[in-house]
This record gives structure tokens, C-alpha cells and sequence, in this order.
């Protein structure tokens, strides 16, 4: 497999989460058309000349489970399946200490299946250019400040963006950014958050409404709406 041009390209996907909106499922390994919702996700990362390599952070005790559930489909990209931590945050810096090669590290949540190639190259090239990229979509709702049960404000839709994964850094720009936020003790929601507390720049570029993540049994359904209408299987690889 050729190398990146630009430098190698390691994808981490977080898996270790309980679900709790699931009723404490694992939400990565329920079946999408038929396949485990994490599949999907991998098959884009697979498909992406741009990644080199794929590590996946499980919970502890779950290794062996999601390499079996993910041994029919062939992915030649996952090159690790590392115990995960307490939080996000945790398994992200656990399967980073796995990419010490990387120049750039891309974080993609297990549970939003529907990314695309496209965006994932997209966000990759911004990282290398700019340091820090993450995709985000215009909020489409109206937003309120609410306090107290009452509508403090209404915020200014114009300049705000819904942010998804992938999140793409120059891997020395993350580790930075992680170190850190251990020293201070800071946990955030994502990626870029840390990154930005570093007084880092983070470039955005165009994500989708479709690149949703697996939240809440209502979002299979959805899912299952938007793998119909592209026609993808995990029969067919590479994906969209």
C-alpha cells in the first residue's frame, strides 16, 4: 500500500462508549442493514486513499469481541484495537500512543456511519495545510440561552456551526493539546476543543446533515433512510 505523500495518516475511532441513550447497548455493534454500525464507519475510512492506517479504542474487556464482529468484512486498514478509557477523551490519548508515527491523526466517532470519503479527504487536507480541521453544518434551528426554564437571549444562528467528526490535527499539535488538558485536568466534548485551548487555529470545512451520529433508536431509522437511498452495502465496498 503507498505511503501519503504528505505523511502518514492515522484515523482514530473511539468505540468505547456505553450507549446510554441505547439503553446502555453499545451502539457500535448494533446491526445497520444487517452489518454493525462501526463497519459502516470503517468501510469509509478503508475506502480513503489518504488513510494509512485505523486504530480503534473499545471499551476494556471488548477487544476480542469487536475484532470478531469485524473479521467478515476484511478491513486491511485497522491496524490496532486498544482498550479505551473512562471517558472519550481517555481512549482517544490511549490509541494515539499508538500512532507515534503519524504526522497527521483524524478522530472519527464509531457511531456516525454515514461519513463519507469525501469529507474525510476534505478534513485531511485542511489539517495538513492549516494544523487543525474539523467538519461542522450551519445550525438550521433557532437558538436560545435559557435559564431558569425561561429564554434568557436568542443567539445569532449566522455564525454558528454544528461540528461533527472527522477531526483532523498534525499529531504533534494534538499531543500537545492533550498534555495540557491532563495538566489542567480538562475534559471537553471533542477534540478541537482541546486543541483550541491551546491556542491553536482550527480550520472548518463543509461536512453533511447526513454525517449524523447514533444516538437514539429514532437515528437507526434515519440511518437505514440514508443508506437506502445511496444504495450502499457493506457487500459492495469501497463506500461513498
Amino acid at each position: 500500500m503507498p505511503g501519503n505523500p504528505k505523511g502518514k495518516v492515522v484515523a482514530i475511532i473511539p468505540s468505547a462508549g456505553l450507549g446510554r441513550r441505547m439503553g446502555g447497548r453499545k451502539k457500535n455493534y448494533l446491526l445497520l442493514s444487517g452489518s454493525p454500525v462501526l463497519a459502516y464507519t470503517l468501510a469509509a475510512f478503508e475506502s480513503s486513499a489518504l488513510i494509512d492506517a485505523v486504530i480503534i479504542a473499545v471499551a476494556p474487556g471488548d477487544e476480542g469481541y469487536c475484532r470478531g464482529s469485524l473479521s467478515p468484512f476484511g478491513f486491511q486498514k485497522v491496524s490496532q484495537i486498544v482498550a479505551g478509557g473512562k471517558e472519550r477523551q481517555d481512549s482517544v490519548w490511549n490509541a494515539l500512543e499508538f500512532a507515534s508515527d503519524a504526522e497527521v491523526a483524524v478522530v472519527h466517532d464509531g457511531a456516525r456511519p454515514l461519513v463519507t470519503v469525501e469529507i474525510i479527504d476534505a478534513v485531511i487536507r485542511s489539517a495538513f495545510e492549516t494544523g487543525a480541521a474539523i467538519a461542522a453544518v450551519p445550525v438550521k434551528d433557532t437558538i436560545k440561552e435559557v435559564s431558569d426554564g425561561m429564554v434568557a437571549r436568542t443567539i445569532d444562528r449566522t455564525r454558528l456551526v454544528s461540528v461533527q467528526t472527522p477531526q483532523a490535527f498534525r499529531r504533534e499539535i494534538l499531543v500537545n493539546a492533550f498534555r495540557k488538558a491532563k495538566a489542567e485536568n480538562f475534559y471537553g466534548t471533542d477534540e478541537s476543543s482541546l486543541v483550541e485551548r491551546a491556542v491553536q487555529a482550527v480550520s472548518v470545512v463543509s461536512g453533511s446533515y447526513e454525517n449524523f451520529k447514533i444516538t437514539t433508536a429514532e437515528d437507526l431509522l434515519f440511518a437505514e433512510g440514508v443508506l437506502g437511498k445511496r444504495g450502499a452495502t457493506l457487500s459492495r465496498l469501497p463506500l461513498p
